[in-house]
């Protein structure tokens, strides 16, 4: 089972991950487009800069299909999408990453309409962050389904980057070593509230907040 990395609370302790967080201040953007990839590297034109990144499994792509090719992966019991299948050359991109000595490691990959005007690395507007609320309808490593009000269902993508918040959680976050698949913190039934941006089609979820269990 692919495991995603998460923060679990419980009523009285907050539980972090086994390694530490970096600071949010130290991630720069970039808005380009992709000319190359190359195994675990991606290289995108900025203005008159070729910028290449590396990737590793924790690095997170929002595109349009992402979700279903993460979900159908799992579904088969197989590791998610390769980067060459959810990026292409021409596609324009802004690139969320980190300098890493003389590397640029990308923490994340989001497809967009247009590379923006040429400059250089720019700062990247975040997408207004939502609230859904329903109940569980099903929860697999990469996605969660709920039905909200009037009988809507709402499917979130999930990735290393979703935390989720409940009681127990922090137990057994940490009875795991720091790192739990959200199957074993989220079940069918549960009543959540799921905290998500809108991201080229695709509803990422940031947290999951789980407020009733079945």
């Amino acid at each position: 089972m692919k495991h995603v990395r998460l923060l679990g609370v419980s009523l009285l302790t907050v539980v972090t991950l086994a390694w530490p967080e970096i600071s949010a201040a130290q991630d720069k953007t970039a808005r380009g487009t992709v000319s190359a990839l190359v195994g675990d590297s991606v290289t995108v034109k900025v203005g008159a800069t070729d910028m290449k990144f590396t990737a590793d499994s924790k690095t997170s792509v929002v595109a349009a299909g992402a979700g279903t090719k993460a979900r159908t992966a799992a579904a088969a019991g197989q590791p998610g999408p390769k980067l060459a299948e959810l990026l292409k050359p021409g596609q324009a991109v802004i690139v969320t990453y980190r300098e890493m000595g003389a590397m640029l490691h990308a923490t994340q990959f989001q497809v967009v309409s247009s590379a923006g005007p040429s400059g250089g690395p720019v700062a990247a507007d975040k997408p207004a962050e939502q609230i859904g609320t329903g109940a569980v309808k099903s929860v697999a490593a990469n996605s969660l389904t709920i039905t909200a009000a009037g009988g809507k269902e709402m499917t979130f993508a999930i990735d290393a980057t979703t935390r989720v918040v409940g009681q127990g959680a922090g137990t057994k976050t940490a009875a795991a070593g720091g790192r739990t698949a959200i199957t074993d913190l989220v079940k069918a039934g549960n009543r959540v509230s799921v905290n998500y941006h809108e991201m080229g089609g695709t509803l990422h979820a940031a947290t999951v907040r789980v407020v009733a269990s079945q």
